[in-house]
């Protein structure tokens, strides 16, 4: 069976140790019963553990030499196997719009929009884990006053409870990153109700962290303006990082609150 050769442009780093992979596999029980999707199989070197636990399984691959590998390393898996680009896929269609658990080593060079992905998609992917990139990793699972906390932290942990499993030497795959690697699970919290506008609350993170180093009343002007009474609190003289998810809330309640008044004086 001839190998595949990982290719740069699709940031294809192949795990080789099978204890890891082994324990990557093993997140998965965390949500148990519910049917997976795994994202960017490549050789099979997680899916020969997943495939043992006896639930239903489908994997994306966008490589058309892993997809040939996979069909002939994993003939049960034939029907399963999904062709596509999980970026432009519809979630919705994957096991006919029921909830499913979300794995994969996933490539360093898109992980942040993958999370992006799931988070449109929360409501279907209750549990998510796999492995990424060790820094993306810390930032997803930051608390609040940390300096790895930011855009990803606060919108992922709005909905998620995020854990930070274990670091991957990079000695573990074929060919070596330049960085270390990290695996994470994320379950879905209570929240269904954010209790404000999900979209402006979005845009007040991004905004806000777009200019972190600088206090909210400098970083939320793209939002607000130059002169707006709002920034007189005392709460814009924090830091977005220094902000919770709660509080990124509360600030998003008021910055719509704002923007209502103002468009009723125009």
């Amino acid at each position: 069976m001839r190998l595949v050769k990982p290719k740069k442009f699709l940031g294809q780093h192949f795990l080789k140790d099978l204890k890891v992979a082994q324990d990557i596999a093993d997140t998965v029980d965390a949500c148990p019963g519910l049917p997976i999707l795994e994202v960017g199989p490549g050789m099979g070197v997680l899916t020969q553990f997943l495939l043992p636990k006896g639930r239903p399984l489908k994997v994306v691959e966008l490589d058309y030499e892993s997809v040939a590998y996979l069909r002939e390393a994993f003939p049960q898996l034939e029907d399963h196997i999904i062709e596509d680009d999980f970026l432009k896929m519809n979630l919705g269609r994957v096991f006919d719009g029921g909830p499913f658990v979300l794995t994969g080593n996933y490539p360093y060079n898109i992980s942040s929009q993958i999370f992006f992905k799931m988070l449109d998609n929360k409501d279907r992917i209750p549990c998510c884990t796999g492995m990424i990139q060790k820094e993306v990793a810390e930032r997803m699972a930051a608390a609040p006053g940390s300096k790895t906390y930011g855009i990803l932290s606060v919108l992922i942990q709005a909905w998620y409870k995020v854990e930070y499993l274990f670091t991957v030497s990079e000695h573990v795959f074929n060919p070596p990153p330049k960085v270390k690697s990290a695996v994470i699970r994320m379950t879905r919290n209570d929240t269904h109700d954010l209790g404000c506008d999900e979209k402006l609350f979005k845009q007040v993170v991004k905004t806000t962290f777009n200019q972190r180093r600088k206090t909210l009343r400098n970083s939320i002007k793209p939002l607000l303006g130059k002169d707006c009474p709002l920034t007189e609190d005392p709460l814009f003289n924090r830091r977005p990082e220094q902000l919770s998810v709660q509080e990124f809330v509360e600030l998003t309640n008021r910055v719509e609150k704002q923007l209502i008044m103002d468009n009723c004086d125009k």
